[in-house]
C-alpha cells in the first residue's frame, strides 16, 4: 500500500516536472518567433526607407544645376509649416506678445540666444537644414512657460515631437551649464553686505543674509521606486530646496529629491548646509552686545541653528518678545514664498503635472530658477494674471515640520537676542506713537 502511495506520488511529480517543461518550450518558442517577426519587420522598414532616400537624392542629383535648391533640402515626406514662427513670431509679434508666450522681453530673448550660442548651435547636414537657434530656444521656453504637450508645439513650430524634446533637453542643459554659473552662485562678501543691510531695511531683520525654502514639484509616476515620490500630501513630486536674497532672487538651489524627503535631509545634504556650520557667512558683530555672526531665515521644516533661524511654535504661553519675533520673521522670510510663487507662475511646467523622464526634471527646474533671475535682473515685466494659475492650483504644497529634537540648544540663546530686540524696537515705536 505504501509503494503503491509513493509511485503514484512520483508519477504525479514526473507529470508535473514534464507539463511545466513543455509550457516551458512552447513560451520559449513563441518568444523566438515573436523577435525574429520584429527583427524581420525592422529590417523591412529601414530597407524601405533606405530604398526612398536613394530614390529622392538620385532624383535631386539628376536635375540640372540651376534647379538646385540652394540649401539642403530635407528628406522626410512630412514638413510641417513653419510660417507661424518665421512671418507671425519674428516679424509681427508685438512686446505683450514675448511677453505672454515666453515670459520674457524680445530683448532678453536675444540677449539669452546669444550667450547660450557656443552651446546650442548646430550645422545644416546634407539630408536636412538645422533648426536655427532662436527657433531652438524658443521651442524649449514655449514648453517650460506653458507645459503643453510636445505635439502641440510640434504642430505649432512645425517641427517633429522628438525635435520638440530635444530642443527642451538641450536648451535646459546648456541655461544650466552656461548662465547658472553667472545668474545663480554663491554671494560674494560684498553682495552679502548688501544682501544684509537691504534685509535690515527692506524687512526690518537685520543680521539676515537669505531666506531658504522648499518647493514640490508635481510628476508623473516613475519607472521605478514609487513609493519614495508620494509626499504627505498624497501626491507624486520631487523636492526643491532654494535660498533668495532679499529680492526674491535664487543664489543656491537643490532640485530633484523624492517628494517623501524632508527638508532638514536636503538641507544636510547642500552646500549651504556646509558653509553655515563650518565657516559661516560673514564675520561676527556686535549684536545686543554679544558677538554674532550673520544668518537665514526658514520655516518649521528646518532645524533651529545658530546661522538658521525659525519662528516659535504657535502657543498660547508664547511671550510678547515670542510673538514680536514670529511676526518679524514671518514678514521676512515671505520673501521665498513670494519668489516660489513668481516662479511657478512664470514657468507652469513647475505648476502642473511635468510629463518628463526623471532624469530631465532636475535640470529643467534649475534652469527655470536661473531663467527666473534673468528676467528679474534685466526687468522684465510680471504679469499679476500669471498668479491666478498658481493661486488656484489643486495640489497645495506640502507642510513639513522637522522634530525639537533636531535644534540647537545654543541657537535657542540667539533667537532669544532676536526676542529681545524686537520687543525693545515694538516698544519704542509705541513710545513715538504716543
Amino acid at each position: 500500500m505504501a509503494d503503491d502511495e509513493a509511485l503514484r506520488a512520483l508519477m504525479l511529480a514526473l507529470s508535473y516536472v514534464l507539463m511545466k517543461r513543455r509550457r516551458d518550450v512552447t513560451s520559449a518558442n513563441a518568444q523566438r518567433r515573436h523577435e525574429v517577426q520584429r527583427r524581420v519587420a525592422r529590417r523591412q522598414y529601414f530597407h524601405q526607407r533606405h530604398k526612398r532616400m536613394i530614390m529622392m537624392l538620385i532624383a535631386q542629383t539628376s536635375r540640372p544645376a540651376a534647379e538646385l535648391p540652394a540649401r539642403p533640402t530635407r528628406v522626410w515626406s512630412n514638413i510641417e509649416s513653419t510660417d507661424w514662427w518665421e512671418r507671425v513670431v519674428m516679424r509681427e509679434f508685438q512686446p505683450s506678445d514675448w511677453l505672454e508666450k515666453f515670459r520674457m522681453t524680445k530683448e532678453t530673448f536675444f540677449l539669452l540666444c546669444g550667450k547660450l550660442k557656443p552651446r546650442l548651435t548646430r550645422q545644416d547636414t546634407r539630408l536636412r537644414p538645422a533648426l536655427p537657434l532662436e527657433k531652438r530656444v524658443a521651442v524649449a521656453l514655449w514648453r517650460l512657460a506653458s507645459n503643453v504637450e510636445y505635439r502641440t508645439i510640434s504642430s505649432l513650430f512645425g517641427v517633429g515631437r522628438s525635435t520638440v524634446c530635444k530642443c527642451v533637453r538641450d536648451v535646459c542643459h546648456a541655461i544650466v551649464l552656461m548662465l547658472r554659473p553667472l545668474y545663480l552662485r554663491s554671494p560674494s562678501e560684498q553682495e552679502l553686505e548688501d544682501a544684509a543691510r537691504l534685509f535690515a531695511t527692506r524687512w526690518g531683520f537685520p543680521r539676515c543674509v537669505g531666506v531658504v525654502g522648499s518647493l514640490h514639484v508635481p510628476i508623473i509616476a516613475p519607472s521605478s521606486d514609487t513609493q519614495h515620490y508620494w509626499n504627505s500630501r498624497g501626491w507624486l513630486s520631487v523636492v526643491t530646496q532654494g535660498a533668495v536674497n532679499a529680492l526674491g532672487q535664487f543664489w543656491d538651489v537643490c532640485a530633484g529629491f523624492p517628494g517623501s524627503t524632508e527638508h532638514s535631509e536636503i538641507l544636510q545634504n547642500s552646500t549651504l548646509w556646509a558653509r553655515g556650520c563650518e565657516r559661516g557667512f560673514l564675520p561676527p558683530l556686535d549684536f545686543m552686545g554679544r558677538p554674532l555672526g550673520h544668518l537665514m531665515l526658514g520655516d518649521a521644516g528646518f532645524p533651529l541653528k545658530r546661522w538658521l533661524m525659525k519662528s516659535h511654535p504657535e502657543s498660547l504661553e508664547l511671550t510678547a518678545g515670542q510673538r514680536a519675533f514670529n511676526r518679524r520673521l514671518e514678514r521676512a522670510r515671505a520673501v521665498v514664498d513670494l519668489a516660489f510663487l513668481r516662479l511657478r507662475a512664470r514657468w507652469q511646467c513647475l505648476l502642473k503635472r511635468n510629463d518628463c523622464r526623471m532624469d530631465v526634471v532636475p535640470t529643467m527646474i534649475e534652469a527655470c530658477c536661473v531663467l527666473h533671475n534673468v528676467c528679474e535682473l534685466h526687468g522684465d515685466a510680471f504679469d499679476a494674471r500669471w498668479e491666478e494659475a498658481v493661486r488656484s492650483e489643486e495640489s497645495p504644497q506640502p507642510a513639513d515640520e522637522v522634530s525639537p529634537a533636531s535644534d540647537d540648544p545654543d541657537a535657542q540663546e540667539v533667537r532669544e537676542l532676536f526676542c529681545e530686540y524686537f520687543l525693545q524696537q515694538e516698544n519704542q515705536q509705541r513710545t513715538l506713537d504716543c
